[in-house]
């Protein structure tokens, strides 16, 4: 026997409307409780052993989801937005109603992000204490100084009177295109200040073009994921996040 619950805390949870749509969805006899119609939305159901139909759909009980985005530029890290998509908008398979980014990504920043409703896990990967690893890759404009790299390693100190966590930087490639002075760069931090990549290489005379995320701890970007796509994590995924 599992844990039981309300018939309409159930259907709501599972994101098929508010309590009063599906009061109403009772009343016409849209749902059915192991293949009877049930109009009373204050009915106890057992998740574990009762099957739930609304709409002559089968809706199963799911109490946690982690999904891995590929998040794209111009998609806000947050649950709702009056302006723009959000990252939430774009798991267009989900069960959960209760998801949320797990930190955030700035509007044109791409790559990684965890999407869950695992709230102890999300406060695991951004407490401070942690200090878990997070790897961008980026463009930057102009070639960044060799100095730049012991800078980085011993803790740079902001213009703003930030002093950063060691971080590792790699540059990878020093190049002109177009007449114009580009570097591409690898850079490991262990904190998540506000627009901290984009400040750390402001500091050092070149701004960032393009970021984008390519790890958080053990998770790592999944190469076939598109801007936009996304997929849940595999259980050896899941293992070594919960190991932190």
């Amino acid at each position: 026997m599992g844990k039981e619950m309300r018939l309409d805390k159930y259907l709501a949870d599972m994101g098929k409307g508010t309590r009063s749509q599906i009061k109403e969805a009772a009343r016409k006899g849209r749902i059915q409780i192991n293949g009877v119609i049930e109009k009373k939305p204050d009915t106890k159901v057992d998740p574990e052993t009762d099957t739930i139909v609304f709409d002559g759909s089968v809706v199963s009980y799911v109490t946690m989801e982690y999904y891995m985005l590929n998040k794209p530029q111009g998609v806000v890290s947050a649950t709702e937005d009056n302006k723009y998509q959000t990252v939430i908008d774009l798991i267009e398979g989900k069960n959960r109603k209760d998801l949320f980014p797990v930190g955030r990504l700035d509007i044109d920043t791409e790559g990684l992000l965890l999407i869950t409703n695992d709230g102890p896990l999300a406060h695991r990967l951004l407490a401070p204490k942690k200090h878990v690893d997070k790897i961008y890759y980026a463009v930057c404009d102009g070639f960044v100084p060799d100095s730049a790299v012991p800078e980085f390693a011993e803790g740079i100190l902001l213009p703003d009177g930030l002093k950063c966590l060691p971080a590792i930087l790699e540059i990878i490639s020093r190049k002109k295109e177009d007449g114009k002075a580009l570097s591409e760069i690898k850079l490991t931090i262990r904190e998540g200040k506000f627009h901290q990549v984009k400040r750390m290489m402001e500091a050092v005379g070149c701004p960032v073009i393009f970021l984008k995320r390519l790890t958080m701890g053990s998770l790592t970007l999944d190469e076939t994921l598109k801007p936009g796509e996304y997929r849940s994590l595999t259980i050896e995924e899941l293992e070594l996040l919960n190991s932190l």
